[in-house]
């Protein structure tokens, strides 16, 4: 007998889920990084465009025996191929949760303000990502695709213009 082809549908959309059988806790850290304009009116933010076309910062895992601090200078350099930057100050913390197959992903990722001394140097992004870019900060603040990044580069761009750093 021929299955009809709304059962097809239904049957797809409708797939049973694996059971989430573990909680996995996954520190990450990485920055925000901005520049000064050249007439210093202004900043732009880089940004990274991951494999699924979102733009984003760069970020990762921190490595047993790595401070917080340590895993976003390493990430930024890996990512963005930036050498010669500060990191000026902590912005925040930022949590989100994802499911990978039968495991329930907790990630907490540490962010840092990271200022680009060199304007000469060339962000280079690695053969995973679809792009890297600088953006002025209202179109980096457009594009980017999570609200709590969102969140804590206003809280950034209000420590830059203030000058508060720690």
């Amino acid at each position: 007998m021929k299955k009809s082809p709304f059962k097809k549908i239904t049957s797809a959309v409708f797939r049973k889920k694996v059971a989430i059988q573990e909680i996995v806790r996954e520190p990450t850290s990485g920055g925000i990084i901005f520049r000064f304009t050249e007439d210093k009116k202004d900043i732009e933010v880089l940004l990274i465009q991951d494999s699924k076309n979102r733009w984003t910062i760069p970020k990762g895992h921190i490595e047993p025996g790595e401070t917080a601090k340590m895993t976003a200078r390493r990430e930024i350099e890996e990512e963005t191929g930036l050498k010669n930057v500060s990191i000026l100050t902590w912005l925040g913390k930022i949590h989100f949760k994802y499911r990978r197959s039968d495991k329930l992903v907790l990630m907490t990722t540490q962010i840092y303000l990271v200022q680009a001394l060199d304007d000469h140097e060339l962000p280079t992004g690695e053969k995973w990502m679809k792009g890297i870019q600088w953006f002025s900060f209202a179109d980096a603040l457009n594009a980017i695709e999570y609200e709590d990044i969102g969140k804590l580069m206003l809280i950034a761009k209000k420590k830059i213009r203030a000058g508060e750093f720690s």
